[in-house]
């Protein structure tokens, strides 16, 4: 496996891992009969993770596409790689911004990594565009 394979590996975990401490936190206020119940989510700090894993499980798809497609297509692994590790470090940062309530940042941090991926993306287009 490639690093942005597993890059895109570990940003599964981190949509995981974003949202699971703070239900072992929550302790008996968490029901896993009921892991929606909005009542749980009422608290700043339990409503910020849910909103860090939420987003990243909507971030993941275009992700997850933008290293494949890459790859099938031949694009210059080490970039892919290196904008894959760069694309992990910010949606960390993402997820830290998020739950510390530092909005402005936490925005700047979603627009980096959208432009990662969309780097990502057209790495085989621009690398056609180069060999033309």
């Amino acid at each position: 496996m490639t690093v942005a394979e597993w890059c895109v590996f570990l940003c599964v975990m981190l949509y995981l891992v974003t949202i699971v401490p703070i239900k072992w936190i929550g302790g008996r206020a968490y029901d896993n009969s009921r892991p929606r119940d909005g009542a749980f989510y009422q608290d700043a700090i339990r409503a910020r993770a849910l909103g860090a894993h939420q987003n990243g499980i909507e971030s993941f798809p275009f992700f997850a596409f933008a290293v494949l497609l890459a790859e099938f297509r031949g694009a210059p692994q080490n970039l892919i790689n290196e904008l894959a590790v760069l694309f992990l470090i910010v949606r960390i940062a993402y997820v830290l911004t998020y739950v510390g309530n530092r909005p402005r940042l936490r925005s700047i941090l979603w627009n980096l990594g959208m432009i990662i991926n969309v780097a990502i993306f057209f790495l085989p287009l621009i690398r056609h565009l180069l060999s033309v």
